[in-house]
């Protein structure tokens, strides 16, 4: 016989990522109309194992889907990593009455809830959070669609000045395990090449590549490093090409924040908004310790235990293209 879940938790932990906020108001306002007691845990699993932990209403999260960031803060915890630290926020969470859990993050924050729930048997769903879109069990991730506009918008700039003065430009976005961000925006705006983790970037053929163009006075050239690549940032990449193409005007932009900020896109927004609902609803009907995934435009469920040891690949066939296209 399933427990019946009636003071449920939100929290945001990890990176935050814009629509975070959205995501909020959807848990606490789907909680309420059904009649449950929602409460806020203030940066992620560190506010819980410090009892900061408050009830939430419906004006908790009045004019708040607009807004990046995550209202309930973020931070990292040593602390939870330890057996006594989930035992403490366990029972700082038992101290409020508090049955259910949701939690909006990455994998990580995943691998914190799924430990706190097999340890003390409280219930968790887990809300896709990271602009990285480097969870397994979803096709989207809230902040993605607005993390890769921002870089986009950004690039399409530096693509102005980098025409009018015949350059070559190493542009430097997130993605330290994951080239997503890269990908996209690197294909959304031209880019003559794309360095990501997940592929083996050979770095002469990208050099005889540049120097080939850069002979026949295609002297505009752009490539889009995510900052985990093999050859390190867009810093170590600039230095290559000065060194082995000395003649080419190459400078370095490093997008940096400015990616996890700003007012999330509609699409972050009714991503957010639905995952929300569904957590709830999960909770409600004793679906628990599954995250809420969206696949080919439907809601999906995947255990914790699988999101945490599998990661979202990309594709070679995206690099083809990209190679393709560029020529």
């Amino acid at each position: 016989m399933k427990k019946k879940v009636t003071r449920i938790g939100v929290l945001t932990s990890g990176g935050d990522s814009p629509g975070m906020n959205a995501a909020i108001r959807a848990v606490v306002r789907t909680g309420i109309y059904h009649g449950l007691e929602v409460f806020g845990v203030m940066r992620g699993y560190a506010g819980m194992i410090d009892n900061d932990i408050f009830r939430m209403d419906s004006r908790s999260v009045a004019n708040i889907i607009q807004r990046g960031g995550t209202i309930l803060k973020t931070a990292r915890s040593d602390e939870f990593r330890t057996p006594e630290g989930r035992t403490k926020a366990y029972n700082n969470l038992k101290s409020h009455g508090i049955d259910g859990l949701v939690v909006i993050g990455g994998d990580g924050s995943f691998n914190g809830a799924q430990r706190l729930s097999n340890e003390h048997d409280i219930p968790c769903i887990g809300i896709p959070g990271t602009i990285d879109r480097d969870i397994a069990g979803t096709d989207v991730t809230i902040g993605f669609d607005t993390a890769v506009n921002t870089a986009v918008q950004a690039i399409d700039k530096i693509r102005d000045t980098m025409d009018a003065h015949d350059r070559v430009f190493v542009v430097e976005v997130m993605g330290r395990d994951a080239g997503y961000i890269a990908l996209h925006s690197g294909i959304a705006t031209g880019a003559e090449n794309i360095i990501i983790p997940e592929t083996r970037t050979d770095i002469d053929d990208m050099i005889a590549s540049l120097d080939e163009k850069e002979k026949r006075r295609k002297l505009v050239n752009l490539i889009v490093v995510a900052e985990g690549g093999e050859y390190g940032d867009a810093n170590e990449i600039g230095k290559i090409i000065k060194a082995r193409i000395p003649e080419a005007d190459t400078r370095v932009c490093i997008l940096g924040h400015i990616q996890r900020g700003g007012s999330p896109t509609c699409e972050d927004r009714v991503v957010a908004s639905h995952m929300g609902y569904y957590a709830v609803e999960s909770l409600l009907c004793g679906r628990h310790n599954v995250m809420v995934g969206v696949i080919k435009g439907k809601i999906h469920y995947t255990p914790l235990d699988k999101v945490v040891k599998e990661k979202h690949s990309i594709g070679q066939e995206w690099m083809k293209i990209v190679k393709i296209l560029a020529s």
